[in-house]
């Protein structure tokens, strides 16, 4: 009776190791609300020696039990060693994220007369020393990653579905370029591994959050996410990544998520307002976090405000897709010429939605582009400040002391 016991905990034990693994690190049924991802890099570095432990009660009890248990307790053990196998299998080799999801096979980048990708696509864009490229959400959602160059600076083009959150950042560590490998998800956004130190890297922040580096983030470079067609009008000499073939069908499981009508629960848009999957903009400025609601956006299409001090505006295009954050400010400009000392003032935003200008206090007009286009302002160029759009969860969830727009 002993033996049996001590047979079935090694059992467990080694199934425990295998689900446990892969379990708090994909979005299985409560797997992405607890706090479990110290738990989980655990297990991943110590995997082999956890086997081993597992292994050497186990070996010697099977053996005893295959030379004088009953042929019945010999089936059953026969079952559950070949339960483990099968466990083994899937959990190493078809649930893990780098076994779902792989990089491009074929990574080609085409200019604007040679694109095959729909202007109306939402894409992240990057533009850096002069260079500009396009990555498209529904291309990238599926790989999660991709590491290129942009300007001749080497760049990883991120995106989660799960949380709809596009991020660019530098891939070196510790002034060291590395390479990063999909290993996961916390609290539903995804999560990276470097080759060399192991640390796991948050998606959502750019931050470790479990290794060697834990505390410490990746650079994040400025990008923008819109739709193509309004890209290109800002970046006509952009390049623009296309579809790898090799992935057609992954891709087509995206369909759909652009506006946010894809059937997967995961990924759907709830269009209701501060709902787990209602759509949000994030802007941070200073440490400081404020969510706007999409729904506000799309009916206003100009919402003024300001953060930590900071006037800024949020514009949306005639798209209902492409949108702008842009401070209110310009440095140079003294509104209160009467003062003794120079007063730089926020400018006031109107917003024509038929001629697609923004109109200021002074009379400037402006594109959406950001650039004045006429008045005693032209040629001057408005601030972008950082913002994502992406699910409430997510931007809740990563910026805990986040406050709300409220109308």
């Amino acid at each position: 009776m002993k033996r049996t016991l001590l047979l079935s905990i090694a059992l467990l034990f080694l199934f425990a190791t295998e689900i446990l693994r892969v379990y708090f690190i994909m979005p299985f049924p409560g797997s992405q609300r607890a706090n479990t991802i110290q738990a989980a890099y655990f297990i991943d570095k110590y995997i082999w020696w956890l086997r081993a432990v597992g292994s050497i009660a186990l070996v010697p009890l099977a053996y005893y039990a295959f030379r004088n248990a009953k042929k019945w307790k010999k089936v059953c053990l026969s079952f559950f060693l070949v339960l483990y196998g099968v466990i083994f299998y899937f959990f190493n080799f078809k649930f893990l994220a780098d076994k779902m999801f792989y990089q491009p096979k074929n990574k080609i980048l085409s200019s604007v007369v040679e694109n095959k990708v729909d202007s109306s696509k939402l894409i992240i864009g990057v533009q850096i020393n002069g260079q500009a490229k396009a990555y498209p959400i529904e291309v990238i959602g599926y790989h999660h990653q991709v590491q290129d160059s942009v300007g001749g600076e080497p760049v990883i083009i991120t995106y989660c579905t799960v949380c709809r959150t596009g991020r660019v950042f530098s891939p070196f560590v510790n002034g060291k370029l590395q390479h990063f490998r999909l290993v996961g998800m916390d609290h539903f956004n995804a999560m990276f591994e470097d080759a060399d130190t192991k640390s796991w890297w948050q998606q959502a922040t750019g931050e470790a959050i479990a290794g060697p580096l834990k505390g410490t983030s990746l650079k994040e470079l400025p990008s923008q996410q819109m739709r193509l067609g309004a890209w290109v009008r800002k970046y006509p000499n952009t390049l623009i990544m296309q579809p790898d073939s090799f992935f057609t069908k992954q891709y087509d499981g995206l369909k759909g998520f652009d506006d946010g009508t894809i059937k997967s629960g995961l990924e759907k848009r709830d269009s209701a307002s501060w709902k787990f999957k209602s759509w949000v903009v994030g802007v941070l400025i200073n440490d400081h976090a404020k969510a706007y609601d999409w729904n506000d956006l799309a009916k206003e299409k100009l919402i003024s405000d300001s953060i930590s001090n900071k006037p800024i505006m949020l514009v949306l295009e005639k798209d209902n897709s492409s949108f702008h954050v842009w401070s209110r400010m310009v440095n140079h400009l003294i509104l209160n010429s009467g003062s003794p000392e120079p007063v730089y003032s926020a400018l006031i935003f109107s917003f024509d939605e038929a001629s697609q200008t923004l109109k200021d206090n002074t009379g400037a007009v402006w594109n959406m582009d950001g650039v004045c286009i006429e008045g005693q302002l032209k040629g001057n160029k408005l601030d972008a400040v950082p913002a994502y759009q992406e699910f409430w969860h997510s931007w809740q969830g990563f910026h805990p002391g986040t406050t709300t727009f409220n109308q």
